[in-house]
């Protein structure tokens, strides 16, 4: 191996360029967070992530090191109350030390309430959208059948608030590029604040990551623009941030939330709106046991897919966010496409 010219060590661009030189220790929760935050840092530092590979925030034990991670950060990235809940007792234990920022709480953040059941049925005093009180079509047949379930699933409704720590909005908030693009701007000004020597690349980087941002959210429009009407069940409700800002038609889901398992009334109500809404997939996802959605497939002419929007299967990195928003799109269309 040859060795570097000492001229080359030297040289007035490096010694100018801001790489490393005081970038502040950066800890984020979640890949798809973790992918926007990267985005922001190129060229100045590297964040860590807590919630590695196929792991999945609604079950994550926390780890020895993700431990000393945060003890070492100045800066904690995480999406919000509900979803990150392993990390409530590490972060109060903390201190002052690090500023923790929730990004659910980002200026021009979309906030849509939590849905209740397996078939989304509306709150009773609210609508079952968040802030701008919008309305979907495809709740507006889901409400078949559900007197019969209403004390097991009212049951499961109860664990679903406590698992998410009585929080009234959904969490799954980059699953909009218009969110993404929310939560990036105030990453770049909490970097800016934090690190002003290299607010100009955080800066630069933002504007860069706003462009692609809007390329994505055209290409997805354009990617499920041809199945918008064609219904399908999901594992668990994670999609809604999807379905309205692209207008695909979610029927129900399996679960509330991955840290119930559906009982048999759920999964027969389940079982039953396939074959009343005529929904044509069932979405598994990679981190969740399959054999529920087997269950609520049998007997009816419904495909099943796959979708992962924590990116279990995606590599951590500023790539990352836009590989996991093609791959949901590119999955909905590929399985309702194909299903008469």
């Amino acid at each position: 191996m040859k060795s570097t010219p000492a001229l080359l060590l030297l040289s007035p661009l490096l010694l100018s360029s801001p790489a490393w030189a005081g970038a502040p220790n950066v800890v984020v929760s979640i890949k798809p967070i973790h992918s926007l935050v990267a985005s922001i840092m190129q060229g100045v530092g590297e964040p860590s992530l807590i919630v590695e590979g196929a792991a999945s925030p609604h079950t994550y034990n926390m780890k020895p090191s993700n431990a000393a991670a945060l003890q070492a950060a100045n800066l904690v990235f995480l999406v919000g109350p509900g979803l990150e809940i392993f990390l409530e007792k590490p972060l109060e234990a903390l201190g002052g030390d690090a500023k923790v920022v929730e990004l659910s709480e980002a200026p021009g953040i979309e906030k849509l309430k939590f849905r209740e059941g397996g078939a989304f049925e509306p709150h009773d005093d609210d609508d079952q959208h968040g802030e701008e009180g919008h309305e979907h079509g495809a709740e507006d047949a889901s409400h078949e059948g559900h007197d019969a379930d209403a004390h097991g699933a009212a049951a499961e409704e109860a664990e679903h608030h406590h698992a998410h720590g009585e929080s009234e909005f959904d969490m799954h908030l980059w699953l909009d590029p218009m969110n993404a693009k929310a939560m990036a701007a105030e990453i770049e000004k909490t970097l800016a604040e934090a690190d002003p020597a290299n607010a100009a690349a955080y800066r630069t980087n933002l504007e860069k990551l706003n462009q692609r941002l809007d390329g994505l959210d055209k290409s997805l429009a354009e990617t499920v623009a041809p199945i918008k009407d064609k219904p399908f069940i999901v594992f668990h409700d994670a999609y809604q941030y999807f379905e309205h800002r692209y207008d695909v038609r979610v029927a129900g889901s399996i679960t509330v939330s991955p840290e119930v398992l559906p009982g048999a009334e759920r999964l027969s109500e389940i079982h039953a709106k396939i074959e009343d809404l005529g929904a044509t997939c069932v979405f598994a996802e990679p981190q969740f046991e399959p054999k529920l959605v087997n269950v609520v497939l049998e007997g009816t002419p419904a495909k099943s897919g796959t979708l992962d929007p924590e990116a279990a299967t995606l590599e951590a990195g500023p790539d990352l966010y836009f590989q996991l928003m093609e791959n949901v799109g590119a999955s909905l269309k590929d399985c309702l496409s194909s299903a008469s």
